[in-house]
């Protein structure tokens, strides 16, 4: 979309992964990414003035429309001249579209093709948010750049209920496109969900990108995740008996995880790694800073983890590797030999030789 109030310049693109370098460019000024997006849910971020943001170089600021929706009221910030000058910042600003606020009251919430009813979570009144409502308020707010209204499904939904979901949420994005008021001051992004399921993610991007949006986001990432699922997660990689210890799943990480050892930063990882119960998982060095006893218990963890999907583990500690269906030894000529351990063991090669150095006597 080239006649778009919102433009992406890309700067540098990183060769081996993909990463960009780049810059957004809206009416109300430029700013850079990636980069950091202060949240000021109520048209102010809490304790920071806009000179103080700006001096630490805060280039957008998000705003909240379901609360602002609820007070003072879209139509007041209106009348002020919109949200720029009714919180004094003349640079960018973002509006979400409430979804997130209609997963988060759940319990009080009825999703129908028409919107979402629920109560509203200061007066217990009675409410109700269409995609075009959504975008009428936005549309007041006058945020440079806007979401298209959506469903954001929990993590752990049965895959027919997601796929409705993300149907819906195309649907209700075709219909605040054409709600859409002032399109050429204000940016309307639309929203790709899908929860955990690949396919759905990608069915809900085919379908936003064939509405020609000026812009996407992603939605629907650390959300629906119990305490116990977490829990789970976490003692199997040894390190929930630590954290309960500390504050539990609130403990603060210090700048460089500076209150965690090396180990327990490893654990930290790989417990992120199997909570994304992903189809393909690969390992690098997984437990080379660990103790006896968490490499056992992590260990354990991961073999049960490649019963049921495809794992690669990259390891110069053998003890990782030994259960695996197929080892390969790499040297700098490439594949020098394969097998299971006992195979390679028979064969007395570089493999038994490193095998036999960090596990004398053992076979």
């Amino acid at each position: 979309m080239t006649d778009s109030p919102i433009q992406y310049r890309l700067i540098k693109k990183e060769k081996h992964t993909g990463a960009r370098l780049g810059e957004i460019i809206t009416p109300h000024g430029t700013f850079p990414t990636p980069m950091f997006m202060p949240v000021g849910t109520q048209a102010t971020v809490k304790t920071q003035s806009p000179e103080e943001l700006k001096e630490m170089g805060s280039g957008i600021i998000l705003a909240n429309t379901y609360h602002l929706w609820l007070r003072p009221g879209d139509d007041l910030v209106a009348k002020a001249g919109g949200l720029h000058q009714f919180m004094n910042w003349d640079q960018p600003i973002l509006t979400d579209s409430g979804g997130f606020q209609v997963y988060s009251l759940a319990d009080t919430r009825n999703i129908t093709e028409e919107g979402v009813t629920f109560k509203n979570h200061l007066n217990g009144s009675k409410m109700f948010l269409s995609p075009e409502k959504a975008i009428s308020i936005q549309n007041n707010l006058g945020s440079d750049i806007m979401m298209s209204f959506d469903e954001c499904p929990q993590f752990y939904q049965p895959y027919d209920y997601v796929k409705k979901s993300i149907e819906r949420t195309s649907r209700w994005a075709e219909r605040g496109l054409k709600a859409h008021r002032r399109p050429h001051d204000q940016g309307l992004f639309g929203i790709v969900q899908g929860a955990g399921f690949e396919d759905l993610r990608r069915q809900s991007a085919r379908d936003l990108v064939s509405m020609d949006f000026p812009g996407y986001s992603i939605g629907g990432l650390a959300v629906g995740e119990s305490h116990e699922e977490m829990n789970a997660v976490l003692q199997k990689v040894n390190l929930l008996g630590f954290l309960q210890t500390q504050d539990g799943l609130q403990t603060k990480l210090l700048e460089k995880a500076g209150n965690l050892s090396g180990g327990q930063c490893q654990r930290l990882v790989i417990a992120r790694a199997l909570l994304k119960d992903a189809e393909v998982y690969i390992f690098d060095e997984a437990t080379s800073a660990l103790d006896n006893e968490s490499e056992s218990i992590v260990q354990e963890s991961l073999e049960k983890l490649s019963q049921d999907r495809t794992t690669f583990v990259i390891a110069h500690r053998l003890s990782t590797i030994k259960n695996a269906k197929h080892i390969c030894v790499l040297t700098e000529n490439g594949i020098e030999e394969q097998g299971n351990h006992e195979e390679l063991m028979k064969l007395n090669g570089n493999y038994a030789r490193l095998y036999n150095m960090q596990f004398k006597g053992e076979k």
